[in-house]
């Protein structure tokens, strides 16, 4: 499957969510365990009603998901999410029923096999298909990243044969931007509110899912992401295969002015050259696209849950071009299986199921 820059979403599988303390590691597992389709969803001896992108029960199952032991805690977490438009959440007081619906998602489950059997997702099976700008926000705030949000954040700009990144046909790579192929320690430390050090920490404590490799001189480095699901087979490159790409992209971009530092100035020929190195057909919309395309700064506009991987009749990837409604924006640049539609603002009755051919 390709992850092009102009989509804006990529896939988190359920048995993959981000590793080590933080908000998007809360919220990846309070999104994880939410129902993919409306029903009956039992906790307890207690059957409650329950939409997709919801989930609804006690304390004790929200200290359980989210692997807490204080109550208290639970609750701050749960909180400081609302906050920042991630969920909505309440909870009675007399029955002690806490119910927390995530923000903007939208699930289309076709097929008889899904129609039965429990309205929650088996736990490890299936994806999320998420925005790419989910941890924007927190940059945008200046928040301090904890780990799991800088693993979340690597993750959400992961591109796939992206004809403006060369080095995105290798493998998965990370890219922040329309200029941000090759990047540097410092610029992550700068997003992430962290030192040098510990970026570099982070990386070797991560290596098994983000790789990294330094290119010569003051270039920066590369990110690979080693278990975005593709639907095809993908190896690591070699550190040859970087500087073979790399002496290619500096032999065509010889006789052109420099810009800015030599980091600068090779993110601008990779982006002007890998469409030549591809041989791919520049696009005249391209032109009018803005630069923060990998992710945008703006309020998050849908998210995609997909139901357990069992259900041989549902749609599991976010292959496929759809028409939207006008609550989305460019719509062009957005592919999923599912219709969006605000599910907070729309009655149960209208969710349909339909068998595919």
């Amino acid at each position: 499957m390709k992850c092009l820059m102009k989509y804006q979403w990529v896939k988190l599988p359920r048995n993959r969510l981000p590793e080590g303390k933080g908000l998007m590691g809360y919220w990846a597992k309070l999104a994880s365990r939410a129902a993919f389709r409306k029903g009956q969803a039992s906790y307890c001896g207690y059957s409650n009603t329950v939409s997709p992108g919801m989930w609804s029960g006690g304390v004790v199952g929200l200290k359980s998901i989210l692997g807490m032991k204080s109550r208290s805690k639970a609750l701050e977490t749960l909180q400081a999410l609302s906050e920042l438009g991630y969920l909505e959440y309440t909870l009675d007081t007399k029955t002690k029923k806490l119910t927390y619906q995530v923000t903007d998602w939208v699930v289309k489950c076709s097929g008889e096999a899904c129609m039965d059997g429990a309205v929650y997702a088996t736990e490890g099976y299936g994806f999320l298909c998420l925005p790419r700008s989910i941890t924007e926000r927190l940059a945008v705030k200046q928040t301090k990243f904890e780990e799991s949000d800088a693993w979340l954040d690597l993750w959400c700009h992961t591109v796939f044969e992206e004809t403006n990144n060369v080095f995105s046909f290798l493998a998965p790579a990370v890219q922040y931007g329309k200029y941000g192929a090759v990047l540097t320690l410092e610029a992550l430390g700068q997003r992430w509110g962290w030192e040098k050090t510990k970026v570099w920490r982070f990386f070797q404590k991560h290596g098994d899912v983000f790789a990294l490799y330094r290119l010569p001189g003051s270039y920066g480095c590369l990110i690979f992401n080693r278990l975005y699901p593709t639907g095809t087979e993908v190896s690591m490159p070699t550190q040859e295969d970087i500087i073979s790409i790399l002496d290619k992209i500096r032999i065509l971009g010889a006789n052109t002015q420099k810009k800015g530092s030599d980091h600068e100035q090779l993110n601008r020929i990779v982006t002007w050259y890998s469409r030549k190195l591809t041989g791919a057909m520049a696009e005249e919309t391209h032109q009018n696209e803005p630069e923060g395309g990998v992710a945008l700064s703006g309020p998050i506009i849908r998210a995609y849950l997909s139901p357990c991987r069992s259900c041989k009749n549902c749609i599991y990837d976010c292959k496929g071009k759809s028409i939207y409604t006008d609550a989305v924006i460019e719509t062009s640049k957005i592919r999923g299986p599912c219709v969006p539609v605000d599910i907070t603002k729309i009655a149960k009755e209208l969710f349909t199921y339909e068998q595919t051919g």
